[in-house]
């Protein structure tokens, strides 16, 4: 029990102390895409992915008692058409949302896949657990709306085939990101299943991963409630007015880059 505790006390202090860095695009890489093209497109949406945790833990979520390819490819399949749509769709039509929200909404679907996985629908509620494909595709949904928020911090033209080269190429990073994440996760939980400690944690590791999203959670709210009382949380406008004069100033660029 002590080690469990650590362990929990070591997961609250890496979110809180990554919930700063998630997704967020920075003036570094937004200069990179001006002069990059489409393959800096798809490399930040590879990396983009790779260290973005709450899709992640998502996905390590649905993935985690399943043990055919034929599930596996299933379940993963209609989770990435369900965030390729929105992320392509949402982004060149220029639907947008609060972030913090949308995330928000992705770290409640890490909390119910993990809620899902430990039965607790069957053993709490009494209830039969909704239909997991169409979870996971509402899910995906979901995260494809969060990415594509984040996705419309970068200077995307103005010409639409252009913006809609570089969206598609974001989202062959984030693919390919998802694969290399997925081939990890996939290598860590067969080789975890050969062992005896596998039935015996599995429960336990949901309940971690419930409490990763619970703060997830927290944080995403905690981060709205900074864009909405700015002036009782002590919000910097100078610096938030800054941050956006950086992002007019990047769309100029690519604005006259592209007349070039």
């Amino acid at each position: 029990m002590p080690n469990l505790k650590i362990f929990f006390i070591l997961v609250s202090f890496l979110l809180l102390n990554t919930a700063a860095y998630a997704h967020g695009i920075s003036v570094a890489d937004t200069q990179a895409m001006i002069e990059g093209g489409n393959l800096r497109y798809m490399w930040l949406g590879a990396t983009h992915m790779l260290t973005g945790y709450d899709h992640l833990l998502f996905l390590f979520g649905v993935v985690f008692f399943l043990t055919t390819t034929k599930d596996i490819v299933k379940f993963v399949t209609i989770f990435t058409i369900g965030h390729s749509i929105t992320l392509i769709f949402a982004t060149f039509m220029g639907i947008n949302a609060n972030y913090y929200l949308i995330d928000a909404v992705i770290a409640v679907s890490v909390i119910y896949k993990a809620f899902d996985n430990n039965k607790g629908f069957q053993n709490y509620l009494g209830v039969k657990s909704p239909n997991l494909l169409m979870m996971v595709l509402l899910f995906g949904l979901i995260h494809g709306f969060g990415l594509s928020t984040r996705l419309q911090q970068l200077p995307l033209g103005e010409q639409n085939g252009d913006m809609l080269l570089k969206i598609i190429s974001f989202n062959i990073g984030v693919e390919v990101g998802q694969i290399i994440a997925l081939i990890i996760m996939l290598i860590v939980l067969t080789e975890w299943r050969k062992t005896t400690s596998f039935l015996r944690l599995s429960k336990v590791a949901n309940h971690v991963l419930m409490f990763a999203g619970f703060m997830l959670l927290l944080m995403q709210l905690h981060g709205y409630l900074h864009t909405t009382n700015e002036e009782e949380f002590g919000f910097n406008k100078d610096e938030h007015y800054h941050i956006h004069l950086d992002m007019e100033k990047a769309k100029q660029k690519t604005s006259q880059h592209d007349e070039l």
